[in-house]
């Protein structure tokens, strides 16, 4: 323990000062000057998110799921994912996983399941991210947002895993429930 009461402690890391350089209603970022924990002094940039990404695999009887493909700015590509959003902090994941669900994909669910939790770069944010497990489906009509153009496709839970592994999805938050489920999926 120090007793330079201007560093904080945080874990073997200790923060000289923090500067918050960004910030926008789904991020913060912060410049923190840092001694690391062989005792050198660094800087650290750290990203914050407001809201926390919500993965759902849906999966009807005859074992089929559903995928959303979409563009993606910051990758500059397309991308096949689950079907996901943002759940501002305070809220209730599942809540938003219901609305999102219905909004991508037009698909409610009357049985959900909390498959897992992660956190998708954690060397430089703190974003955590949960996906469930949404089944008993009932197909209705999707409700988009203004700003995204969605292509959704229905497939067998094995195409979307063998897209996990051939390397046609690459999300994070989907290789990781998809692979999940591929496990675990029948004992949940």
């Amino acid at each position: 323990m120090t007793t330079d009461k201007r560093l904080e402690i945080i874990g073997p890391w200790k923060r000289r000062s923090t500067k918050e350089v960004y910030d926008n209603p789904w991020i913060s970022v912060c410049h923190d000057e840092v001694l690391t924990p062989a005792g050198g002094s660094g800087i650290y940039g750290r990203v914050h998110f407001k809201s926390k990404a919500v993965g759902i695999i849906p999966i009807d009887k005859q074992g089929n799921t559903w995928l959303v493909h979409q563009y993606r700015y910051a990758l500059r590509e397309y991308s096949w994912e689950i079907p996901m959003g943002g759940s501002p902090l305070g809220t209730d994941p599942l809540e938003t996983a219901k609305r999102e669900l219905k909004e991508e994909t037009g698909l409610s669910a009357d049985h959900w399941v909390q498959l897992m939790r992660v956190h998708t770069s954690n060397s430089v944010t703190d974003e955590e991210g949960l996906v469930f497990v949404a089944e008993e489906l009932t197909q209705g009509e999707m409700q988009l947002e203004a700003t995204e153009d969605i292509t959704v496709k229905k497939l067998p839970f094995s195409v979307a895993l063998a897209m996990v592994m051939d390397g046609r999805i690459t999300d994070c938050v989907s290789v990781a429930g998809l692979l999940r489920y591929a496990r675990e999926g029948s004992n949940l």
